[in-house]
């Protein structure tokens, strides 16, 4: 089955406006999570569409430029690393889940989520594992979590280059665990997760 005709099958049962919604960004080390909720026309094709980590990062540029004037509607949530330090990284997505939904301008019919159900949300929803390689709303949510998440990455890397952020994104790679045990933590790191508490625990102890 096609991204469209997935959508299409619950069109069928009558939802007219649908919101697919997705997630990036609940693994890195550092930096917030970003949600998006996008809401397609019925019949809008767009060539290359699929799960945001299944593209180049060329073509998801391409793809979020196409989402932009095709949509009828896109919503952005953003949830710190402040946020995600409070109230954990699954209950952060949520929130910013729920944010992009305020931020789409109409009251959807259904809200396709890739995963698990948004807990306490106002609208009728179905939770779909694997959503971003199956539905054509929630693969564009993806590209369009992911493409702002990536931009915002790479504005932080202005300010924090010895980190690599326009490298690695805030994820886990090699380069950025040996700059985290060098220069310690910045206020973009997620403080509750372990190789960041880690890092700043060995350079309280040994000094930079």
């Amino acid at each position: 089955m096609s991204l469209l005709s997935f959508d299409r099958s619950y069109r069928r049962r009558g939802y007219v406006t649908i919101a697919g919604v997705d997630e990036a960004g609940r693994g890195p080390w550092a930096g917030p999570v970003v949600a998006a909720a996008v809401v397609l026309p019925e019949k809008t094709f767009i060539a290359g569409l699929r799960d945001s980590k299944k593209l180049t990062e060329k073509k998801r540029e391409e793809i979020y430029v196409q989402i932009g004037k095709f949509a009828l509607a896109v919503g952005v949530g953003i949830a710190d690393q402040s946020v995600i330090d409070s109230v954990n990284i699954l209950q952060a997505t949520y929130l910013a889940m729920k944010e992009a939904l305020k931020r789409i301008g109409m009251l959807p019919g259904l809200v396709l989520v890739d995963g698990y159900k948004i807990p306490d949300l106002e609208y009728f929803q179905v939770g779909i594992i694997g959503g971003d390689d199956k539905s054509a709303s929630i693969a564009a949510a993806s590209v369009v979590a992911k493409v702002t998440r990536d931009r915002l990455m790479v504005e932080w890397s202005r300010k924090y280059p010895q980190y690599g952020f326009e490298r690695h994104k805030g994820y886990g790679t090699k380069i950025h665990r040996d700059a985290l045990f060098k220069f310690g933590p910045c206020e973009l790191h997620r403080k509750s997760f372990e190789p960041v508490r880690l890092s700043g625990e060995f350079l309280r102890n040994h000094g930079n």
